[in-house]
């Protein structure tokens, strides 16, 4: 991978915590190119399937866009069924001639599962139901770890107080924290 390949594959903090009553995917703002700051303020989360999935995107931009169309075209098919959707977009991922060129990775959840879906063709469920992508998702998921415990914390604040962490520690990601959240079953 090029050196402008992994920073633009790497460039974000994406976090998801399911606890309690709530599933939460978090996504800083920033946009960079290389290590100039872009964008402050980029939308990297989004609602799915009539509000039924919450998804984030670690990677190039439009790449992300296609996927979470393509995902959308598979809950379609599929609806209730985020597994099977994700594993069948991540065949069509490994496989479709355009889709194996895109550089993203997804953190996607609904009220009863959170999933991380890659081009290598990997669908995997966490056991913590934590999820962290991204240049700082290791940071905020380590946060979260240590976070997840307390009572005084719902998913949400956790999710927060997370990527604020990893931000004072990875370069390519800021405070600007853009949070969906759905019940969990």
């Amino acid at each position: 991978m090029t050196k402008d390949n992994h920073s633009k594959w790497h460039a974000t903090t994406i976090l998801c915590v399911r606890k309690g009553d709530y599933v939460v995917i978090a996504g800083d703002g920033q946009v960079s190119m290389g290590d100039t700051v872009i964008k402050s303020n980029a939308m990297k989360v989004r609602q799915l399937h009539k509000g039924l999935v919450i998804s984030g995107f670690a990677g190039a931009t439009a790449d992300a866009f296609t996927l979470f169309e393509r995902l959308e075209a598979k809950l379609d098919q599929h609806p209730g069924q985020l597994t099977r959707a994700c594993v069948e977009l991540a065949k069509d991922w490994r496989t479709d001639r355009y889709l194996r060129k895109l550089e993203a990775m997804m953190a996607v959840a609904d009220e009863t599962v959170s999933l991380i879906v890659s081009g290598t063709g990997d669908v995997l469920e966490p056991e913590d139901g934590l999820i962290g992508i991204g240049s700082g998702g290791n940071y905020a998921l380590s946060a979260a770890r240590a976070m997840i415990d307390r009572d005084d914390m719902t998913a949400e604040k956790i999710a927060k107080r997370a990527i604020e962490i990893a931000s004072d520690i990875c370069v390519y990601t800021n405070k600007n924290i853009i949070i969906e959240k759905i019940k969990n079953k």
